[in-house]
This record gives C-alpha cells, structure tokens and sequence, in this order.
C-alpha cells in the first residue's frame, strides 16, 4: 500500500474516559479517519480497559469507523459482541489464538473487518497462515498494555519486512509521535495509532496532520 494516504486512528485510551463523546467528536473535528478503541482484560495484558458497551455508547457519536483492538485471551468468545456493537474493524493478536485462522473466518462471518496484531518480540511468521485473508496488520511499536510507553524502533525493519509482501494496511501503535510517525511511514506503515500525542497535544488538528506528514 505504498503511496497510500495515511490514516490516522486516535486511540481512546488517552482520552478523557468522563468526556469520551466530546473527546470523540474533537478528534473526528481534527481529521481522525478512525476511532481506535484498546480493549484488555487484565490477563492478556496487566491492564483493564473497556467492553462492547463502550463501543455501543461511542456507535452513535461519529461517523468514523471503530478500530477496536482486542488485547485479551480467547477473543473469539468476544467477536460477535462487539461487532454487534458496532466494531467495523477487530483486531486479534496472533499470539492469543490457538486457531488464528478460525478466529480470522469468525470475525469476517461476524461482518467486521479483520485485523491481526503481534507484539514486538513476535516473529512475523505467525500471520503466515492468514496474511492473504486479513484487511490489517497492526505492529505493536511497544509492549502492549499502557500508555505513554517509549517507541521501540527494533520495530522498523519488520514493518519493512511485512510491507514487502503484504499490500494492505499497516498500522502502528505506541510511541507514536511526529518523529516516530515519519520513521514508520517511511518503513512502510500507513495507519498510525496515537493516544498521548492527540489528546495532549495543544492542538489536536496540527498533531492528526503532523502524523500524516502534512504539518
């Protein structure tokens, strides 16, 4: 996907979780293209975040696209639940499915689209089995499971390498900033997940175009 537009999905993890509407609306105002939602369930990852109910009450409040991003055990247990809630994207981690390829036709039959996760320290062999059958890469540029962690450029030559033979979206997350954003965009990434850098930022327009690289 070379060449293509980048995106830009706010992660709602650094939002004002007493505000998430507004908060929501300011970020679709900015140029958000999607609205990431991180879900955990305190095994997968040290850290408890949201359920479908989240995403059901943001459903009404923007147009965009929700990204949601399971970070949790047994995914398939939760597919249906939060497509039905209105989840256009759900992306999985690779190294939480015992049948990736199960979960994969799973969340397709559920009627969203299909996104795979690995973790830093994940070899990229494992999306092997279902790289032709997925919308999404997402590559974990820290550790998943907080916020405001440090970029991890060790990422940059798997972006490359994954960008070589795979032609649809590739999207970053953690330590996403102006810098790290030009990094990955150049390694080959073209949808960029940030929660701190938007929601913090003094400006949230000049921060979403920053990390397109128009700003």
């Amino acid at each position: 996907m070379t060449g293509s537009p980048i995106l830009v999905a706010p992660s709602m993890l650094a939002a004002d979780f007493g505000r998430l509407a507004e908060e929501t609306r300011r970020v679709e105002a900015a140029g958000a293209d999607w609205i990431h939602l991180d879900v955990m369930d305190g095994h997968f990852v040290p850290n408890l975040t949201i359920g479908p109910q989240a995403v059901s009450a943001l459903r009404p409040v923007t147009r965009l696209p929700l990204d949601v991003h399971l970070m949790i055990e047994q995914p398939e247990r939760y597919l249906r639940a939060f497509v039905e809630a209105g989840a256009d994207r759900v992306t999985v981690h690779a190294e939480a499915c015992s049948d990736l390829a199960r979960v994969v036709r799973q969340i397709r039959q559920a009627g969203a689209k299909v996104g795979v996760a690995l973790r830093p320290q994940t070899g990229l062999g494992l999306l092997d089995p279902c790289l032709d059958q997925i919308d999404l890469a997402l590559l974990m540029t820290v550790n998943p499971g907080f916020g405001g962690q440090s970029f991890m450029p060790e990422v940059l030559p798997k972006i490359e390498a994954l960008r070589k033979r795979f032609g649809r979206h590739i999207q970053v997350d953690g330590g996403i900033n102006q810098e790290t954003a030009r990094s990955t965009r150049s390694a080959g990434a073209d949808v960029m997940v940030a929660g701190t850098y938007i929601f913090r930022a003094a400006d949230a327009k000049q921060a979403i175009a920053s990390l397109k690289g128009k700003a």
